[in-house]
């Protein structure tokens, strides 16, 4: 799947990925790799909430998922796939409508096929949930 830059809008210059249907229907979550490293965004809408209101714990974990990615995207070279293999995560707090939904972290050792990965997701800077991952790298 070859990422498309957004032409316009909020995050014009970010990437994403549109041959993702599940990405798409869920975020769509936006990448970039900033002064920083890797940062992977969304704007919270109505579509992303719960019935209380706050930012749905699946979506989250989703965004965390897309995140590992993204955060080791240049370990995932050269074929750029993976797929994930441990996941875990803790709520930490719950974001509204209308929230920008920011997630980096760290590759924290990359191995002969895995790839262990860790990082916070915030809501307008605010901590929202905390994540870790390991990642197995595929042959082309």
């Amino acid at each position: 799947m070859a990422p498309h830059i957004v032409e316009n809008g909020e995050f014009a210059g970010w990437r994403i990925w549109p041959d993702d249907p599940f990405e798409q229907s869920a975020g769509p979550f936006f990448m970039r790799v900033g002064p920083d490293g890797p940062e992977m965004a969304f704007r919270a809408e109505r579509h992303h909430l719960n019935g209380m209101g706050a930012v749905h714990g699946g979506c989250l974990m989703s965004f965390a998922d897309f995140a590992l990615f993204g955060i080791a995207h240049e370990e995932l070279k050269p074929s750029g796939y993976g797929v994930t293999v441990e996941f875990t995560s803790e709520f930490i707090s719950g974001a509204k409508e209308g929230v920008l939904m920011e997630a980096r972290g760290e590759v924290l050792r990359v191995g002969g096929l895995l790839i262990f990965v860790r990082g916070l997701i915030t809501g307008d800077g605010a901590p929202v949930l905390n994540f870790s991952g390991t990642i197995k790298r595929l042959r082309a």
